[in-house]
């Protein structure tokens, strides 16, 4: 790097993304402390939601929703069935998929977590005005589909010249 070229951190866009990063860093930290008397984590909470959301969803479904591979899906839905929060059931079309519900202890439970999640969020959002909350969604959804598109993108090799 010469002396005429910035360092990333010097740069306000890169600030800001490393702002972001940390900020969902420390909320995800804020929300398993929160979370920890239920004895769930930040993502036992983001499979619950998305249940009370979509019933039904299959677990490949799931796992695309939560950007996760299906090796996680494979360690966390087998605790959670054991505990009675969901219960997996076969597709009457294709017997291959199974299908994901909440029972009604995953119901109760995932009620009282998103209060939870909601009150932290409210929290540290309140001094906020919601435009600009508005604001800052419209650009992370932007950065989003970018990220998904670069996603589907092959890789292209960089060559040196």
């Amino acid at each position: 790097m010469n002396k005429n070229q910035s360092l990333p951190w010097d740069h306000p866009r890169f600030r800001s993304w490393i702002a972001v990063a940390r900020a969902c860093q420390l909320m995800q930290q804020s929300l398993a402390r929160e979370l920890a008397y239920l004895d769930i984590k930040p993502p036992h909470l983001d499979i619950l939601v998305n249940l009370f959301r979509f019933e039904g969803i299959s677990q490949q479904e799931l796992a695309r929703k939560l950007l996760v591979g299906r090796s996680n899906m494979s360690m966390l839905l087998p605790q959670m069935e054991k505990r009675g929060l969901i219960e997996r059931r076969g597709d009457k079309q294709d017997k291959r998929v199974l299908r994901l519900y909440l029972t009604e202890a995953g119901r109760r439970l995932t009620r009282e977590a998103m209060t939870i999640q909601t009150a932290l969020i409210d929290r540290m959002m309140s001094d906020a005005p919601i435009e600009e909350c508005e604001l800052m969604t419209t650009h992370m959804e932007r950065v989003i589909t970018l990220l998904l598109k670069d996603e589907r993108e092959p890789l292209e090799t960089v060559v040196d010249q």
